[in-house]
């Protein structure tokens, strides 16, 4: 069965920057489901998959347009360091949810001034070419209230 909309497939992969560093991968004993044509991953990745079947391998390298998008600098930005109440340490790399004008976004913390912290609402991986190796493991139909929401539905083991 080829991977198409409205299946789930699972699969494995590693993920690389441009210098071949592991960013992500999936655990040995548990494969990524996930629903195609939910916009479920970045879309580079897939297209990729698309009519792909079980035990194919590939590697796919998916550019900032199709992955996590462009680094938008309006994103990084002084906030004033009372909007941290009740945060007793902040520290780069630190992150947290914050609301934006399009509602709840990840903000990550690039640097700690006495009176003001610099944010970043990018995606760490905005601006990166990513670096997929996959092995795909299962194709299957989604089941109907899989279809409905569009996304993997946990079995019941």
């Amino acid at each position: 069965m080829e991977i198409a909309a409205a299946r789930v497939a699972t699969f494995h992969y590693t993920l690389t920057d441009d210098d071949g560093t592991v960013i992500d991968k999936s655990a040995e004993a548990n494969p990524l489901p996930y629903f195609h044509g939910g916009g479920n991953i970045v879309p580079g990745l897939e297209q990729a998959l698309e009519g792909r079947k079980a035990g194919d391998t590939l590697k796919v390298d998916v550019k900032p347009e199709e992955g996590y998008g462009l680094r938008n600098d309006s994103l990084v930005q002084a906030v004033p360091r009372q909007a941290f109440q009740g945060i007793d340490t902040i520290e780069p790399g630190m992150q947290f949810q914050a609301q934006g004008g399009a509602g709840a976004m990840l903000v990550t913390v690039v640097e700690v001034g006495d009176t003001e912290v610099k944010i970043d609402g990018n995606h760490p991986l905005a601006g990166k070419t990513l670096h997929f190796a996959i092995e795909i493991v299962a194709v299957r139909d989604a089941t109907d209230a899989e279809k409905e929401v569009g996304q993997v539905l946990q079995q019941a083991a």
